[in-house]
Parts: structure tokens; C-alpha cells; sequence
């Protein structure tokens, strides 16, 4: 709708002054009025002491903890995740005002639209009416056996088309509008034979979809006879419509997500997975609608928060299609603009997940996901066998050319290094694998290449098939691998006492990596360990037993258990061990020391802001953010 229209000089200024600041903000923030203004906790940040302040005579709100500010529009834009232009067309509609048009033709083009979207409500009521009929049993007994109750029918608009070749259209017609709106709307089909059009959907349970303003544009279709083709039918591309660029429950899913820091949207495969994930407890689901994840769609997740999560099926089929999401988002990933993933179990979608296993089984694999950069080696990994320096090399420049799509140079070079890191870890396990065992080629299937675990292989510790590992060992090994869960752990493992000459220094060695903030990798200490003349010990260790680590809760806490059990009580700490506790307490004064410092600028510069005029405050705001414009150029 707003690419037929262009806001006009004065259009905004005259919106916001119909509009009172703390009406419209005050739905979303408990205000308090405090002389001139209002106040209330901050909707940005978790705080308890209020700092965000709304001025109704300057018609700007300022949130001291999160240093973000600006007018009512840049409000809406930021607590509902909607453009300049959506904001905009929102607050004119509360605030009664027509959204200007340019021209005549542009006129018409806008009504016409709003015609053909009121076609689709129209259908959209007439569904769920006939969902509740006689001729809704079949659809009602299929949505009852999935496990959804009447209550989230009525949430989702769930509908039923009757089994007709013209019913919806008669109706739709009685109801006052024309044969070629129907027909345009994308409710009816053209005749091949000459005749009348006929319904696109007819016995089938529809879903209606809306746009990323809550109005119904198009509908997804659900044959409920096994001999249907297609099962699922969707609109085809119409003026309102077009499937590569919308996702099913966009609005909903992104006011459920609300403001944060971090995560976002989470993607299924289809409407029914949607609605499952979102009545277990998770509303920022959304689906693409029948096709592979387009730019488009990749581009509206990033605009409701920085790392969505693309859910999939567990068979081959979605992995392709994690695959080739990966291939679509690689040139577009910034800093603070990225992708997880997560790959069911067993085959499942998420729906068959949650009526088998239940909403926490859900949280659980969403926990599990992994980053973009972790698919990408994995995918490069297992492409095929390593058994030769040639195969070896091919790895990096497949690896390299997908890095090389990356358009950011920052987060290019980010790759290049993580996954140079992650070629030189694998290879040196092959080495030690060829040690132990002899050289084996790499088989597809079960394992991934050259005896290294396959993706989607649960981490864990496991003795070699001599049982001569020591456990110790395999613990800190495994913390090798996954350095990231060995923040703050350094006071555990100095503690440590894994009985075990080898354990112990392999202990010491990670210890003195973290104090000396040195990069941790495999490939380091290993080398270490080798100087020292550890190679026959290193050696012993199956490496290709050992995982990386998950970085989500569950997984920390059982490895910090496991370490913990090797603590011994009342046991005096060697002269070495002491020796470290001292270097940690610097490194750790000197680390509250600066961050002490950088506490008082901030709270320096804080009180600076308060006690500034709010106006010139806005006024900067402006000029360090010259993306934020006031006549819809933004848009």
C-alpha cells in the first residue's frame, strides 16, 4: 500500500501534532506524570528505577538506559518492529487522517487495493463460518485430532472452503462485490472451457494469511482427502500477494517476539508447524509459504530481530533446504544480522514434536541450535571424503569461496579465521586418527569423513576401544574444542585434581591459556603438549571421540558438574596452584578496575544527558542518524 503514495511536506508534522505522545506510548509503558512530563521504566531495558521520560509539548520521548530516542513514529517503529511508512500508516488511521494521495491514478491504484483486501476478509469471515457449519465436520474432526481446540481456530481464523465449484464466489457476490474483484483477489480461477470462473478452494481447511499490517491479502489451502492433489494449495501472486515476500504470522510473531537485544522469529515449513509451535508457548513462529526461504524473507526476519532461528525437519529434505538458506543469507550476514539453525530428531516437524514429546522437548532442540558459520563447515565437511591431500584442499577452497560471498569485510575476515580454526583442528584428528588405526577411507553415511563425528551427533565423552583414556582427559579435551564454555572457570580447574600426571598438565596448560588471555584452540595445545613430550599420551586419546560442547545451559552445567567432581575436599593447594590463583586475581582486579572506570564515563556522560536541553538532544539525535527522516524518504 505505501508504494502507491508519497507523503507530502507537512503530512508528518500535522500527524504528530493530532497525536499526544503519552496516549499512544502510555499502551505499552506504565507513565507517571512528573511536572511537564512522564515517566516510566524503560520498554527497551530491564531496569527499576524509571528513566524513560515522555515531553507532550516537544512531542519526543527520551530512555536514558538505553540512549534511545526520538518522536511517537520512531516509537511505533521500534516497539512494533514497522517501518517509517507502516508507522505512519498506523498512527494516521488512529488519528483519522486519510493517507495523502499523489496522483488520481495513484488514488485509484490505493482504492482498488483496499477493494480487493476487503474481497479477502469477506472470504475470510465467510470460512470461518462454514468451519463451524455442518459441512465443517471433516475439517473440525482433522483439527481436533491434531491436538487444536476451538479456542485456537477462532485465534488463527481457521476456516473451511465448502466442497463447491462456485459457493464462496456466490456468496462473495451477494455480499456486494464483482465477479473480476473475486477474480483478481485470487478466490477464483479462469475456465479453460470458456465458462464462469470457478473456486480456487473448495473442500479444503483454509488458513487465511495476513500482511505485515494484520490484513488478510491471500489464503493457504489443506485438502483433507489423501487422493487431493496438492495437499496444501496456496493463493497464487495477485496485486495484494506475492508468496516470496511474506510469512505466515509475520505480525503476530513479531509483536510476540517484542523488543530485545538478541534472537528472533522462529522459522518452520509450514502453517500447521506455526500454529502448533505458537500454542505450546512459542508466538514468534512464522512460515514461508511453500517455497525455499527467499532474500525477501530472510529480509523481514532480520527486521524483527537479529538471529532468527530456521527450524526444519529432520530428513534430508531439511537439511536441502537449511542448505540453501545458508547459500541465500551468506552475502547479506553483518555483525548484529546472522542465522541459527536446528534440525529435528528422528524425521519430526516441530508439531510432530510437540504432540509426541511435548513443548519442553520443543524449548530443549531450540536451545540446541547452531550458528550459520556451524552448518556451513559441517555442510563442507561431510561433502566428501578427506583421505587425500587433494580432497583436503578442496575443503578449504569450497570453504573459502562460501566466506568470499560474505559482502561485510569484518565478518568475512571472521569467517575466513573460524573456519581455517575449524579445518585445522579436523585435520590434526585425522592425523591422530591414521596413528591409532592405520588410514582408513572415508564412507558417507553414519559417521561424517574420515572417522570424524556426522553432523547432528549428540556431544558427549567416550573411552577409545581400549578403554586406556583417562576421563580427565576427555573432559578438558572436549573444553579444548568448545573454549567458550570456559569463561569464568578458571578458579574450577585450578581447584582440580584429576589424579593423573597427564590430566593435571593438560589442566594447567588451558589454565594458563585463559590467564594470559592467549586464543585457546586444539591445534595449540597440542603443540604444546608435543614440546613438552607428551606424544605418546596424545596419541592414546581417540580424538575423533570427542565434540564440541553445546554453549546452551544444560550443557555447561553437566560438564561443570563432571569437572567438579574431580575437587578434592580439604586438600591443601600445591605451591603451582597458588602460583595461578594470584595471576587470576590480577587479571581479575585489573578487569573490575576498568571496568569501574568505564562505569564512571558512562555514568559521567549520563548526567551530562540529563541535565542537557532534550531539545538539543533531538537535534543531535538527527544528525548522527541521518537515516531517520521526518518525509517518509526513509521508507
Amino acid at each position: 500500500m505505501s508504494s502507491t503514495v508519497r507523503i507530502p511536506d507537512g503530512f508528518v508534522d500535522e500527524l504528530k501534532a493530532r497525536i499526544r505522545p503519552s496516549d499512544v506510548i502510555g499502551r505499552k509503558v506504565k507513565l507517571t506524570k512528573k511536572g511537564k512530563e512522564w515517566v516510566g521504566l524503560s520498554p527497551f531495558t530491564a531496569e527499576k528505577t524509571p528513566s524513560f521520560y515522555v515531553n507532550d509539548q516537544k512531542r519526543i520521548f527520551k530512555c536514558f538506559s538505553s540512549g534511545m530516542g526520538g518522536d511517537v513514529i520512531s516509537f511505533v517503529m521500534e516497539t512494533e518492529r514497522l517501518s517509517f511508512m507502516e508507522a505512519v500508516e498506523k498512527l494516521a488511521e488512529e488519528a483519522g487522517m486519510e493517507l495523502p494521495r499523489a496522483d488520481p491514478r495513484a488514488a485509484e491504484a490505493y482504492d482498488h487495493r483496499k477493494r480487493l483486501q476487503e474481497v479477502c476478509e469477506a472470504a475470510a469471515a465467510y470460512f470461518e463460518e462454514r468451519l463451524q457449519s455442518s459441512e465443517g465436520a471433516g475439517a473440525r474432526e482433522y483439527l481436533e485430532g491434531r491436538g487444536l481446540k476451538p479456542a485456537a481456530w477462532k485465534r488463527h481464523r481457521l476456516g473451511y472452503a465448502p466442497d463447491d465449484w462456485r459457493k464462496t464466489s456466490a456468496h462473495l457476490k451477494a455480499e456486494g462485490f464483482t465477479q473480476a474483484e473475486i477474480l483478481e483477489a485470487g478466490l477464483t480461477k479462469e475456465s479453460d472451457r470458456g465458462g464462469e470462473p470457478y473456486d480456487a478452494f473448495r473442500g479444503r481447511l483454509m488458513f487465511p494469511i495476513p500482511d505485515s499490517r494484520g490484513g488478510i491479502i491471500a489464503f493457504g489451502g489443506r485438502a483433507l482427502t489423501p487422493d487431493a492433489k496438492p495437499k496444501y494449495l496456496n493463493s497464487g501472486d495477485t496485486p495484494l500477494f506475492h508468496k516470496s515476500r511474506v510469512l505466515y504470522r509475520y505480525k503476530a510473531a513479531r509483536e510476540a517476539l517484542g523488543h530485545g537485544e538478541g534472537g528472533g522469529l522462529i522459522v518452520c515449513e509450514g502453517y500447521m508447524d506455526a500454529i502448533a509451535l505458537t500454542e505450546a508457548g512459542f508466538g514468534q513462529a512464522v512460515a514461508p509459504l511453500g517455497t525455499a526461504l527467499t532474500e525477501e524473507q530472510i529480509s523481514l526476519l532480520w527486521r524483527a530481530g537479529p538471529e532468527p532461528v530456521l527450524c526444519f525437519d529432520g530428513d534430508r529434505a531439511g537439511l536441502g533446504a537449511a542448505y540453501r538458506a545458508v547459500d541465500r543469507a551468506l552475502p547479506h550476514v553483518e555483525p548484529g544480522r546472522s542465522l541459527f539453525f536446528v534440525l529435528l530428531p528422528d524425521g519430526m516437524d516441530p508439531d510432530d514434536l510437540i504432540r509426541e514429546r511435548g513443548p519442553v522437548a520443543m524449548g530443549e532442540a531450540l536451545e540446541a541450535r547452531i550458528p550459520l558459520s556451524e552448518l556451513l563447515w559441517l555442510r563442507e565437511r561431510d561433502a566428501e571424503p578427506l583421505d587425500t591431500p587433494e580432497r583436503q584442499a578442496g575443503l578449504e577452497a569450497r570453504l573459502m569461496q562460501a566466506a568470499a560471498q560474505i559482502k561485510h569485510p569484518g565478518v568475512k575476515a571472521a569467517y575466513e579465521r573460524d573456519l581455517k580454526s575449524r579445518m585445522r583442528d579436523h585435520f590434526w584428528q585425522l592425523r591422530q586418527a591414521k596413528r591409532q588405526n592405520g588410514f582408513t577411507k572415508g564412507k558417507p553415511g553414519g559417521r561424517g569423513q574420515g572417522g570424524a563425528p556426522a553432523f547432528g551427533s549428540q556431544p558427549g565423552i567416550q573411552a577409545n576401544k581400549g578403554g586406556r583414556q583417562n576421563p580427565g582427559v576427555l573432559l578438558l579435551m572436549q573444553a579444548v574444542m568448545s573454549p567458550a564454555i570456559l569463561s569464568g572457570m578458571e578458579e574450577i580447574l585450578i581447584a582440580a585434581d584429576f589424579r593423573n600426571p597427564m590430566s593435571n598438565r593438560l589442566r594447567d596448560v588451558i589454565v594458563d591459556f585463559l590467564i594470559e588471555d592467549e586464543e585457546l584452540s586444539l591445534q595449540a595445545v597440542c603443540d604444546l603438549l608435543v614440546r613438552e613430550g607428551h606424544e605418546h599420551e596424545l596419541s592414546q586419546i581417540d580424538m575423533t571421540r570427542i565434540s564440541r560442547i553445546r554453549t546452551d545451559e544444560p550443557a555447561y552445567k553437566s560438564w561443570k558438574a563432571a569437572i567438579e567432581v574431580f575437587i578434592p575436599v580439604d586438600t591443601a593447594p600445591s605451591a603451582d596452584d597458588e602460583v595461578r590463583r594470584l595471576k587470576l586475581k590480577r587479571r581479575l582486579v585489573a578487569e573490575r578496575r576498568k571496568a569501574h572506570e568505564e562505569r564512571v564515563l558512562v555514568d559521567q556522560q549520563e548526567k551530562a544527558m540529563g541535565k542537557a536541553n532534550i531539545g538539543d538532544f533531538w537535534k543531535q539525535f538527527e544528525e548522527k542518524n541521518p537515516w531517520f527522516k521526518q518525509d517518509g524518504s526513509n521508507e
